[in-house]
């Protein structure tokens, strides 16, 4: 058994998933991931079986964040649909067994590229797996969420009002510093909000090039993780978030694609991934897209601004890339005024 156990008691684990889990046997050996801030991700080995665990960090947390029973259901609830996602097993809510609630979920093996200029791989693959990402969030998007049982799973109203709602009262519950940029981006995006077009669908809330498993040979997703922000609201906060992420600088920190040549590296610019996207789902264009750039970089502000509170804390999932990321929260929120005042 390994001895790579930080914040999970193994023999608890295997004791309980040897009584609830159908075909579970040991013994295990336990990795911790170390990728992600938020749900602490262990890797179970065991002779005849790859799982992954997914809990709640440790600690006193803020109300509705690392709300793993709701990546466990709507990820069950995507099972055979054109989203690939992981296989589900069980989610235990019973803190008593480890501390915090947590899911038991098949391991997915392929290729994760952690940033989105894909240095590993040929133009030709670059262009096909940003297609592939294209075409996985369109698919998302275009779920049936009453057929999948999901229509409850956000309330209803406008998505951006109720979202700009809650991350504000997020920061301010983990706010350490006073930031200007932070405070004229929650009020502008209370005052410039466009008034709601309808569209209600399943976003996944962090869609991003490191939350997708490829195939180990191909370019085909076998897998979307990290569902923790995922809710029924507004597709383009979803589509948004992909050009914020791109508008980032290039290399392991920022994780972008500021200041690469795309074109010459086989990379769709901008428009031409907004517009693929808008191809597939029969929409003529987006308005306002400034606004939901906008709101993007607020929204990671506010998360990236928790992930260093729990820094602060003491009960970060991986403490001193949290307190890396925390100088990044006034950056995003100029960001989100520039993408205001430069978009339409």
């Amino acid at each position: 058994m390994s001895t790579d156990t930080q914040n999970l008691d193994v023999q608890a684990v295997v004791d309980y998933l040897t009584s609830e889990l159908n075909g579970f046997s040991g013994p295990v050996d336990v990795t911790k991931f170390q990728g992600g801030q938020s749900n602490p991700t262990f890797l179970l080995k065991t002779p005849g079986h790859e799982y992954v665990l997914r809990r709640k960090p440790p600690g006193v947390l803020l109300k509705s964040a690392h709300a793993v029973d709701r990546e466990y259901r709507v990820q069950q609830a995507l099972a055979g649909s054109d989203v690939p996602v992981a296989k589900m097993h069980l989610l235990c809510e019973d803190d008593a067994v480890i501390g915090s609630a947590f899911y038991i979920m098949d391991h997915v093996p392929g290729r994760n590229f952690n940033e989105p200029t894909l240095k590993e791989l040929t133009n030709e693959e670059r262009a096909s797996v940003m297609d592939e990402m294209n075409r996985v969030l369109a698919a998302l998007h275009e779920v049936d969420i009453d057929a999948r049982g999901l229509a409850d799973y956000g309330p209803p109203g406008n998505y951006f009002e109720r979202q700009v709602g809650r991350w504000s009262k997020q920061y301010r519950a983990s706010e350490t510093v006073s930031i200007p940029a932070m405070d004229a981006l929650m009020q502008a995006l209370v005052d410039e909000r466009p008034a709601d077009d309808g569209q209600r669908t399943l976003v996944h809330g962090d869609y991003r090039i490191d939350n997708m498993i490829f195939d180990a040979e191909g370019t085909d997703c076998r897998a979307v993780l990290d569902w923790e922000l995922s809710t029924i609201g507004h597709p383009f906060a979803d589509l948004a978030a992909v050009i914020m992420q791109w508008q980032m600088p290039a290399g392991p920190e920022g994780r972008g694609l500021a200041g690469i040549d795309r074109a010459a590296s086989g990379l769709p610019s901008d428009q031409d991934f907004i517009a693929a996207y808008c191809a597939r789902r029969g929409l003529g264009g987006i308005d306002h897209f400034g606004y939901y750039l906008a709101f993007c970089f607020f929204r990671m502000a506010a998360i990236i601004q928790g992930v260093l509170k729990r820094a602060i804390d003491g009960n970060a999932s991986n403490p001193e890339r949290a307190r890396q990321l925390g100088q990044y929260v006034p950056v995003f929120a100029q960001h989100g005024l520039d993408a205001l005042r430069t978009a339409g």
